[in-house]
């Protein structure tokens, strides 16, 4: 018999877990259209010297590999950036486009670090620093919404590679002196500084230690993007180590930090897109399912018929109009019913049977309360108000 276990690595949601998901994508893609970014879908599978064209080693030794029957190598999405390369040819700009799809890493698992997860991604093609700031200004309002308190860490690749080149660092070990900065809040400062020594590059230490750049060129960007992302009133902490450590970033570079979780849960930065300045940022879903303050919450109701459809149809059919979130229920005994409520996390039950429809009332249960009222219809619906303003509701 065929094993049902699921592959380490991976994971399978449902129920009010797999509701809360559904409920943070929405979150994020009424933000995303607000900030008038339009959706594009892509493939997940890719041929493995497209992914891999522009990755550095770490990347590649995690993309994951599969060959189809004609013996092609290709390889599962490992993020969603790289087909912008292919998306973005001939679209007038700036072109705002976002992605949410699953993207897979050959890697070993651990603490919030999973084979497949999925990761709601947003770019501009055509990016200058006004963008950035509007961009970091809608991170900032979906974790907001998200109930996410967290910091925004953000720092220049340009300035990064002036100060290498002010203190004369050899060019070939630049990337890797970004790598090593990149591991700081992973390793202690000693380590890094160690392994800085060996490539002959330690001394960059001592200048971020310092925290004096105005002589640098390149801290002026540092200080204009604080500047611009003030007119959101969005508050930046620059980071001078702050690296990232993907070799495409060219520019600005940004990581979000909560003190719900060591890992990072949001990042992205500055970068060319077939030779054209983009600026673009990915969430994982995963890390933001676990610190959402978002409940996973089923129905706000349920209609039980008792044996009076046509009745109980009709008024779910007026509840759904107005934008009630409404589960329907035929052929239950009321008990039945009422436990399918209860395990569902459902916090009304509208009971439609022979009684109720002769009154032209229904009896409606609070299942947090434990007690019941008649209503007329007009009652139910206004009960199922969002109560918004202008919500449209009743």
């Amino acid at each position: 018999m065929a094993s049902s276990r699921i592959v380490k690595g991976f994971n399978e949601f449902i129920g009010m877990e797999a509701i809360k998901r559904a409920k943070i994508r929405k979150v994020i893609l009424k933000n995303f259209e607000l900030y008038g970014f339009e959706p594009t879908e892509s493939p997940t599978v890719e041929f493995e010297e497209f992914v891999g064209k522009d990755a550095n080693e770490d990347t590649i030794s995690e993309i994951f590999r599969l060959s189809d029957r004609g013996e092609r190598k290709l390889a599962l999405k490992y993020e969603s950036t790289f087909q912008l390369k292919r998306i973005a040819k001939n679209q007038k700009l700036p072109f705002k486009r976002y992605v949410m799809a699953q993207v897979f890493r050959d890697e070993p698992t651990g603490s919030n670090r999973f084979r497949e997860f999925s990761q709601c991604d947003a770019d501009v093609v055509g990016a200058g620093p006004k963008d950035e700031a509007e961009v970091l200004s809608l991170v900032s309002k979906i974790l907001s919404e998200l109930g996410i308190e967290s910091i925004i860490y953000f720092n220049n690749r340009k300035l990064l590679n002036e100060i290498m080149v002010d203190l004369k660092i050899v060019e070939k070990n630049r990337e890797q002196v970004i790598r090593e900065l990149d591991k700081l809040d992973k390793l202690s400062k000693k380590e890094v500084a160690d392994n800085l020594k060996k490539i002959d590059a330690e001394r960059i230490l001592k200048v971020i230690d310092d925290g004096d750049f105005s002589k640098y060129k390149f801290y002026g960007e540092i200080l204009n993007l604080m500047k611009l992302c003030k007119l959101y009133d969005l508050e930046l902490k620059f980071s001078p180590t702050l690296a990232r450590g993907l070799s495409y970033y060219n520019g600005t570079v940004f990581e979000v930090k909560t003190a719900g979780m060591a890992e990072t849960i949001c990042g992205g930065g500055a970068y060319l897109v077939e030779g054209v300045q983009s600026f673009g940022f990915a969430f994982g879903l995963d890390r933001l399912a676990t610190l959402s303050e978002i409940e996973g919450d089923a129905a706000d109701f349920l209609v039980l018929s008792l044996g009076q459809d046509e009745v109980a149809i009709d008024l779910v059919t007026k509840m759904r109009e107005k934008g009630i979130s409404v589960n329907l229920l035929m052929d239950k005994a009321i008990g039945k019913g009422l436990e399918y409520a209860d395990s569902k996390g459902i916090s009304k039950v509208v009971f439609v049977g022979a009684d109720e429809v002769s009154e032209g009332k229904f009896k409606v249960r609070d299942m947090v309360m434990g007690n019941e009222e008649m209503m007329d219809l007009d009652g139910v619906l206004e009960m199922g108000c969002c109560e918004e303003e202008d919500c449209g509701c009743y």
